[in-house]
């Protein structure tokens, strides 16, 4: 089942700047999950879509849907859980 991990971002976004390296470090260590970047400046439909009100938010997802949703700075182990849950 592919998982996604969504990264809602902003190049203004101090916070978005922090997390950056954690969802780096994640993407080299996890090559079957799919990152995607999504600059909500550039792409607001998206955002909407999604419902970001935050930045950043990140978004884990598979076939089911969303597995689990982090606002603001998120950290690894966190991450790690939910990718795991979500059959990473």
């Amino acid at each position: 089942m592919p998982v996604t991990l969504k990264d809602f971002y902003a190049d203004w976004c101090g916070p978005c700047k922090t997390q950056d390296p954690i969802v780096e470090e994640l993407a080299e260590e996890y090559p079957d999950v799919d990152f995607e970047k999504v600059n909500v400046d550039e792409s607001q439909a998206v955002a909407n879509e999604y419902q970001v009100r935050s930045l950043p938010t990140l978004i884990v997802e598979n076939d089911d849907g969303i597995v689990e949703r982090f606002v603001g700075v998120t950290q690894r182990d966190d991450l790690e859980s939910a990718l795991s849950q979500a059959g990473a």
